[in-house]
Order: C-alpha cells, then sequence, then structure tokens
C-alpha cells in the first residue's frame, strides 16, 4: 500500500476538545502520520499535559490555546490568532462536546442552549473561519465533525445531545455540498460507546454496561484510539473525493437489529 496516501506530513492540524479522550487520541494519531496539532481546550494544566504526551509519541510542533467555545463570539478572533501562530491550518477536527443527562420535560433551557452553543454552533462558526482561512490560501482543507450514534437514533435523556449531533450531521452534508468548490473537504466521524470522562457515569452503571455490550457485536466498549483510522483517512488525501458522509465507528451498532 501507498503510505504517502495516508501522510500527514506538512500538515497542521487544529483539533477542538484536543486535551483528553476522543480528541487526544486523534490528535495524537494525526501526529503520528505526520501533522503538526494545535489544541483547543478549556483547562490549562489538562492542555499542557496533551502537548507534552503528543511531542513524546510524535516529536511534532503542537500549539496550545485555552479558551471556552462557549464563548461563540470570540471564536473568529481566537481563529486569528491561532493563525498568527501557526501559519496556516490545513485539518480542522471538531471534537468539543458536553452533554446532560435528564427527562425530556425537565431538561432546563440553559443546559440545552449550553449543548448547542458547544456542540453545533461553536463547529458551525470555527468552520466559517477555517473556510475564509482556506479560500485566503487558496488551497483545498478537510473538516471532521465527531458526531454520535445519535446522529443515527435516540435514546431516553438524550434529547439536547441527539439534537446538536442531528445537527451537526446535516451542518456536515451541507458544509460539503457548499464548499466543495472550494475543494474543502466535509465529513464526520460517529463514534459508538466509546470508554471517555464523559461516559464514565454509564460505563459505572451495571445495567446500562450490560446493556451496551449485548447491543455491540464486538461486545466491547470502544476506545479513544479506535477512532483514529478514521480520523486519518479523513484528514488524507485517500480521501480526496469523499465529502458529506459520515463513518460511523462502533462496533457493529448501526448494523444491527
Amino acid at each position: 500500500m501507498d503510505n504517502e496516501l495516508f501522510s500527514l506530513s506538512g500538515k497542521t492540524a487544529l483539533v477542538t476538545g484536543g486535551n483528553r479522550g476522543i480528541g487526544l487520541a486523534v490528535a495524537k494519531g494525526l501526529a503520528r502520520h505526520g501533522a503538526n496539532i494545535a489544541i483547543i481546550a478549556r483547562n490549562e494544566s489538562q492542555l499542557q499535559a496533551a502537548k507534552e504526551q503528543i511531542q513524546e509519541c510524535s516529536g511534532k510542533k503542537v500549539w496550545t490555546f485555552s479558551f471556552d467555545l462557549e464563548n461563540i463570539k470570540g471564536i473568529e478572533g481566537l481563529f486569528e490568532n491561532i493563525i498568527s501562530e501557526t501559519k496556516e491550518i490545513d485539518i480542522l477536527v471538531n471534537c468539543a462536546g458536553t452533554t446532560t443527562r435528564a427527562p425530556a420535560e425537565d431538561v432546563e433551557l440553559e443546559m440545552w442552549n449550553q449543548v448547542m452553543q458547544v456542540n453545533l454552533t461553536a463547529a458551525f462558526v470555527i468552520s466559517q473561519s477555517f473556510c475564509r482561512h482556506r479560500k485566503e490560501m487558496s488551497e483545498a482543507g478537510k473538516i471532521i465533525n465527531i458526531g454520535s450514534l445519535m446522529c443515527h437514533g435516540a435514546r431516553p435523556t438524550t434529547t439536547a445531545y441527539a439534537a446538536s449531533k442531528g445537527g451537526l450531521l446535516m451542518v456536515t452534508k451541507s458544509l460539503a455540498v457548499e464548499w466543495a468548490k472550494y475543494n474543502i473537504n466535509v465529513n464526520a466521524i460517529g463514534p459508538g460507546f466509546i470508554a471517555t470522562n464523559l461516559t464514565a457515569p454509564l460505563q459505572a452503571d451495571e445495567d446500562f454496561n450490560r446493556w451496551v455490550l449485548s447491543r455491540t457485536p464486538f461486545e466491547r466498549w470502544g476506545q479513544p484510539e479506535d477512532i483514529v483510522g478514521a480520523a486519518v483517512f479523513l484528514a488524507s488525501s485517500a480521501s480526496d473525493f469523499v465529502t458529506g458522509q459520515i463513518l460511523y465507528v462502533d462496533g457493529g451498532w448501526v448494523a444491527a437489529l
């Protein structure tokens, strides 16, 4: 196989939520395939720890930016600061996310808005900045949105999260259609149940854990590293004719009845 097809040498990837979980695993995977990495997250100490891990496993350049993506109006300025330091962003991975779990009738509007802002609106706004940047550079680009099984279906107590991820899938399709003329590929990854801090309460619930294992053909929770292969594919020239798609990395969940 031609390894150059999946090489990211000379590229720079920006990963939101790149300080832990899926975001960190993806950042490390892209770096090991040759990309320099910029990561955005709120927690400064976690950012520095992530930077050290990425550099240790890859030897690539890493920039960190402490920022709360709920601050929608500040995203454009943030992106300008990122470009001033990195000079160029070739790949954008929208991985930052949050959730709330409650019966739909009990979800408070404040929490609904927070989930929408972080999971959906922030991803759209930073994608806008990325598109303008690539247009200015007159070069192609890749956007990878981290979706969810909730792009495909729903379950109780996940109304806000499911709505945000369903919206993210349609943003993915819409931007793919609109930005193909700029040679920007826009795709999504739909992780199954992945063992992260975000899903720790679910893993600790014996009944829910048993249900996940019984419902997943591979009979295990996914690990953040399981997402890396799909991310490298969608970030590399191997996917140059792929856009507007979601690739489920779910252990067979969506395929199973």
